[in-house]
Parts: C-alpha cells; structure tokens; sequence
C-alpha cells in the first residue's frame, strides 16, 4: 500500500501534503496553547478562531510560494530542509503578527511554542517518510546487478549518479592513481587495479564499465588487454565530446569500441590537405552509402563543399546517408547542396551525365565489392563492378572534365591471390594507362589495409565468432593484421 501510495501521482501527493500542513498547523497552534495554559479553555480560544484562520491561509500560501510541495522527497536534501525551517519560521511570526493586529489575549509565548511543534509536525513526517522511500529503494538496489566501475574521475562519478535509476549497482571503483585508493566518492570505495580480482569474487560482479573519459586509446587497450584474463563482461561508455554534444548520454552504456582496441591512438588528418580538392567543390562519392563511402561524405561535409553529389546502388544506404547529412550542423550552417542520385557504375553515359550536369570537380570512387569470398563465387560480377565500373567511371570523369579522380584501392592488390585482389589490381592499372593519355584529369589511388568496421572488414566476422563462443577463424596460425579506423581510411 506504502509503495501504490509513492507511485501516486504528484497532484494527489500535494493535496495529501496540503491537507496533513493544514490539521499540522491546526494542531501546533491547539497544542501549544495546551501547554501554555495548562487546559483547553474553548471560551478563550474561540476568541482566537480569526487568528488561526490567519495564520493558517498565510503560512500555506507562504508554504506554496516557497516550493515546500515541489520537493520530491526521496530526493530531499539539506536546502530542502532549510526552506520547511524557514516556512515554519514565517509562520510562527504570521501568527504573532496576527494576534498582535486582532487585539488577541494569546500569551506572547505561544508563537514560541507553536514553532517548534509546528517544526516536529511538519518536518519529522517528512523525514520518517523520506526513510522509508530509501529502505524500500535498498530493497530494489538489492536486486540489481552489481559493476565495477574502472575510473574514479569526473566521468566515473557522473556515471554512478546516471546509474541510479538503472538496473546496475556500482559496487566499487578501480582507478590506476594511486592518490585515489582507499578515498571514496560518490559512497563508494576506491581500490588498486590489484584488487580487482578479489573485488569480482566478493561481490560476484559478472560486468565492468570503463570510465575512462578522454583517456587516449592507447591507454584504453592496456586497460582492456589487463581485464582480458578474467571471465566478465567489460563495457564503456560514450566519449565525452559525444555526450557534451547531445549525441549520447552517459548512461548510455555499450560494448568496447573497436577503436579501443587498436593499441594505439588515431592518426588524425591534416585539414589544408582534404580541404585542397574539397572546399567550395563539388565533389561526387560513388558508393555514397557504403561504409567507407559514407564516411568520406561525413568527413567531406565538414570542409564545406559547395555541393555533395551521393551517388549509390543501393536505394536505402542512400536514404540512411542523406538523412545523417542532412541533420549534420555543417550542412545547415553552410547551405550545402546535397544529391542524391541512384544509379550504377557500370552505366559510363549515366555517369557521365551526372558530373556534366552538376558540374562534378573531385570524385571519390569507393563503389566496390569488397567481400573476399563473396566476388570469389561471382567473378564476372566482381570483375565488371571493380574494373569496368572504375573504368567506366574513370572515362566520364575525364570527358566531364572532372579536375581530380581519386581511387579507393586495397592492400589486397599488392600481391593478388584472389579475384578481389586481381580486380583492385587491374582498376589501379586502368587509371595509371588513363593517367598516362591526358593530363587534365589527375588521378591519384589510396590503398587501404584492414578497414576496423568497415562492410569488408573480417572484424565483424570475428566478433560474431566470440561472441558465439568461438572458434575464430584465421587465414593462418602466424597472419599478422594491420588495422585503422574508418575515419583514418
């Protein structure tokens, strides 16, 4: 019945709040001129009735003006206790004030009296009902599932407060300063990474969140590369500027980014050198939707281009990087024009005809099939939309009068053992024969290694290996992989 009653809603709680202010300052006021007078002399305090019609009306408009009903108390705090003082306290001195207008005989210690049993009347209920919202919560915490939180800094303190209301119970922190251990924060106890194995058995954690703030990747991965040995869960949260830019929340928990595990931290681009071939351009990305495609477009939005032709196969990855541009604040800033164009790479005059009529000056070809296996049991496929798709596209661009034509490629083209290989291979040799019969168009190729995340990444295959509980299948017991990121691609 206690618990129906707190999840009541606020309305009712102030009317019942209202109605028990009303019979406690009837009461205080009753009470105190008991133990003044020794009796209840009705033909003395009736005389009183306009006194207490006063003070009542003031003290629970004063009571109301004064947020008293606003505070939620489960939650109520120091100043919240303050402001019941100060009503009170206002009260007390509203009924002094009225008995000394009314002409009233109330002795001159009553309103002495008054306010401290008004003080017990209102405050101590309050509080009592304040402990028992908290010993029903210690109930619930108890249920929840206990986490280790690893970094006791402003983000590590911030998360244990977001976890409040969530299914989790921070049960200790572990951070790598020494100045921390054995201090407390937020109520709960700092300990060494040392200590962490110890921790997970007392308190049977299954799960540790890293809070690690802005801490470089390269001190990330030594941090996970320590947990790896023991048999929990290991999640993170957001980075700091997505939360400081709205874009998540620090409550928001979520697996180990890929990028934490690259053991290194990412090597950002020089500005002046994408803006070269991007600011005030236009510039076409064929393959607009694919995963490094629609990455160059996030990072090409940011340079300002005059116009951003997305051109794209597949009708939804279009619709979904549209969209994502579309809310990006570059785009609203900078009044960029955005087109979105299906079509295919293999159509050369429809090509064509799309850089001539939007007056296309860079391209971005990163239209591809990427997936080994996959063109391996599809060669004529993957032949025709790797090399005659680049070739196609190539021949457009140089008779559109395209400025600059760049070539996503792959480190597979090195030395091709398969189709995907030989089918990047021969793209690259048709734009260097290209690149040798004119030279207004300047073709340039970018060979990339293994792309973490991307659609042709064995990442993603290896994930879904561990998380099914192996086996993790690798080329070879000594292969040896060279990782980067999306953005660094």
């Amino acid at each position: 019945m206690l618990e129906a009653l707190f999840e009541s809603s606020r309305t009712t709680k102030r009317i019942i709040s209202l109605i028990y202010d009303t019979v406690a300052i009837v009461t205080a006021f009753y009470a105190a001129a008991f133990l003044r007078l020794g009796t209840f002399n009705s033909q003395f305090l009736d005389k009183d009735v306009t006194v207490i019609a006063i003070t009542l009306v003031v003290s629970l408009a004063v009571f109301i003006r004064m947020g008293m009903y606003r505070a939620i108390l489960r939650y109520m705090s120091t100043p919240a206790m303050l402001t019941i003082v100060g009503c009170v306290f206002i009260s007390a001195l509203v009924l002094a004030t009225s008995s000394f207008l009314t002409q009233s005989r109330l002795p001159r210690s009553i309103p002495f009296i008054y306010l401290t049993i008004a003080l017990l009347l209102i405050g101590a209920p309050r509080l009592m009902v304040r402990s028992v919202i908290m010993m029903l919560n210690r109930r619930s915490v108890d249920l929840k599932e206990p986490v280790i939180v690893y970094g006791a800094g402003y983000t590590g303190h911030q998360l244990t407060l977001a976890l409040q209301g969530s299914q989790y119970k921070p049960v200790a922190f572990v951070d790598d300063n020494p100045a921390l251990h054995r201090t407390v924060v937020a109520n709960i106890k700092v300990y060494s990474p040392k200590m962490i194995e110890a921790l997970i058995r007392t308190h049977r954690v299954s799960k540790v969140l890293l809070a690690l703030g802005s801490t470089p990747n390269s001190r990330r991965a030594q941090v996970i590369k320590r947990l790896e040995s023991l048999a929990i869960s290991v999640q993170t949260v957001p980075a700091i500027p997505d939360i400081l830019s709205g874009k998540a929340r620090i409550e928001h928990i979520k697996d180990v980014e890929i990028e934490d595990l690259l053991g290194r931290d990412p090597v950002s681009s020089q500005p002046e050198l994408m803006a070269a071939n991007i600011t005030d351009k236009v510039v076409m990305v064929t393959g607009a939707g694919g995963s490094i495609g629609s990455e160059l477009c996030r990072q090409i939005i940011q340079h300002r281009p005059r116009a951003i032709v997305l051109f794209e196969l597949n009708e939804f990855s279009l619709y979904q990087i549209e969209r994502e541009l579309q809310e990006t604040p570059e785009f609203r800033t900078n009044h960029i024009n955005l087109y979105s164009i299906l079509g295919s790479v293999q159509k050369e005059h429809r090509v064509e005809t799309i850089m001539r009529s939007f007056g296309v000056q860079t391209v971005y070809h990163a239209a591809a099939y990427k997936h080994v296996p996959l063109v391996e049991h599809n060669i004529v496929e993957g032949v025709r939309n790797n090399v005659y798709g680049t070739w196609y596209t190539a021949e457009a661009a140089i008779r559109a009068g395209v400025e600059s034509f760049v070539l996503v490629s792959t480190d597979k083209a090195v030395r091709p053992t398969n189709i995907m290989g030989a089918s990047k291979r021969l793209a690259e040799l048709v734009l260097q024969g290209l690149a040798k019969r004119q030279n207004h168009t300047i073709f340039s190729m970018v060979r990339f290694g293994n792309v973490l995340g991307s659609s042709g990444s064995v990442v993603p295959l290896f994930r879904e290996q561990i998380k099914n509980g192996g086996p993790v299948t690798v080329t070879h017991p000594e292969m040896v992989r060279y990782f980067m990121t999306i953005p660094e691609a």
